[in-house]
């Protein structure tokens, strides 16, 4: 199922929309930050406006829901981060980051959640996979909230790290996740 426009989903504290090529200098401010981009597997270090610019003209024009990507806005902050899908093997893969300055506050807990129900209502699939470096605590912590479980270990490389670095690998089943939803 494809779709042509993005949708846009309003949280109680965000706004997830449509990445814009004028998010660029927000996106090269939150990524140039090896904090950050250490626990990513596909982003630089350092990290330019140009590769911001070079990114967003590769987003794709039409959206299917395991290739999706949505830039967690809030009103007072503006742009704070990403959360989307993308086809990983046979399953869909959600991947999210948060700049620094907004960790610890439940944003990409409250972003994930709208992301993953979206996903789940608009695809009809009932499983998904994630997964962490195997160092990133937090990340996992919003994982497991939601209703992940760890399936394994792998790797992956990191290109901030330039290294092959232990990967968690989680999967988040349809009924897991509404349960999670239902205890929180």
């Amino acid at each position: 199922m494809a779709m042509t426009d993005q949708p846009e989903i309003v949280t109680e504290r965000l706004v997830l929309r449509r990445p814009r090529l004028r998010d660029a200098p927000r996106i090269a401010s939150l990524l140039n930050n090896f904090e950050v981009t250490k626990n990513l597997a596909r982003v630089p270090h350092p990290y330019t406006i140009n590769m911001a610019v070079d990114w967003l003209i590769r987003q794709k024009r039409e959206w299917t829901p395991d290739s999706v990507t949505f830039a967690v806005c809030d009103k007072r902050n503006g742009l704070m981060g990403f959360c989307g899908m993308h086809r990983e093997g046979r399953d869909a893969e959600i991947g999210y980051w948060l700049g620094q300055p907004y960790w610890g506050q439940g944003y990409m807990t409250e972003a994930a959640t709208a992301t993953i129900d979206w996903y789940f209502r608009a695809s009809g699939s009932d499983r998904m996979v994630s997964g962490v470096f195997y160092f990133n605590a937090a990340s996992l912590a919003v994982q497991e909230k939601l209703g992940f479980v760890r399936t394994g270990i792998g790797k992956r490389i990191c290109l901030a790290q330039n290294a092959e670095i232990d990967h968690i690998e989680t999967e988040l089943t349809r009924e897991a996740f509404y349960k999670a939803l239902e205890t929180r």
